[in-house]
C-alpha cells in the first residue's frame, strides 16, 4: 500500500508563484498600484501635451493598453465565475487609489485639469468621472475577456472531442 504522505522531506514540492503572479493575485494591491499609476500617467500627459492627434492616438493607446493589461493580469489568476464580483471591485479600488492620488496632486498643485490646475471644487466631478469610465472600461474589458475564454474553452472542448 502507498503512503498517504511522502516519507521524506524532499518528496514534498511546494511551488511559490513568480513575484508578479503573487502581486496580481492580490486584488487590493494590484487595484492600488493601477489607479496610482493611471492618475499620474495621466497627469503627465496632460501636462506635457503636445496637441497633435497623432500624440493623443498614441499615449490613449498606451494608456489603455497598460489599464487593461494590469486588470488581465488580475483576472487571470482566478476562474470566469468569480470575475462577476472582482471586475466591479477593482474597478471601485483603481478609483479610490487614482483618486487618492488626484487629492496628494491638488494638494501640492500639481494636478491638470484641462490647461489649468485643477482646484478641490473640481475633485468631486473628477471622481464621479474616474468612475464612470473606469468602471465602464473594466466591465466591459472583463465581458470582452470573458467571452474570449468562452470561446477557447468551446474550442478546445470540441477539438479534444473530435481526437478521442
Amino acid at each position: 500500500m502507498l503512503p498517504l504522505m511522502p516519507q521524506t522531506a524532499p518528496e514534498i514540492r511546494f511551488e511559490e508563484p513568480a513575484a508578479f503572479r503573487k502581486f496580481t493575485q492580490s486584488l487590493v494591491e494590484t487595484a492600488v498600484v493601477t489607479g496610482i499609476a493611471v492618475r499620474l500617467y495621466r497627469a503627465l500627459v496632460l501636462t506635457h501635451a503636445s496637441g497633435g492627434w497623432l500624440y493623443w492616438v498614441l499615449v490613449g493607446g498606451l494608456g489603455t493598453f497598460l489599464f487593461c493589461a494590469m486588470v488581465t493580469a488580475h483576472l487571470a489568476n482566478y476562474p470566469l465565475r468569480r470575475w462577476l464580483w472582482r471586475a466591479p471591485v477593482f474597478a471601485v479600488v483603481v478609483v479610490a487609489a487614482e483618486m487618492a492620488t488626484s487629492a496628494l496632486l491638488i494638494a501640492i498643485g500639481r494636478e491638470p485639469a484641462g490647461s489649468v490646475r485643477a482646484e478641490w471644487s473640481d475633485w468631486p466631478s473628477m471622481a464621479a468621472n474616474a468612475l464612470m469610465y473606469r468602471g465602464l472600461a473594466i466591465t466591459a474589458w472583463a465581458a470582452v475577456l470573458a467571452l474570449g475564454v468562452n470561446v477557447a474553452k468551446r474550442l478546445m472542448r470540441r477539438r479534444h472531442a473530435g481526437h478521442d
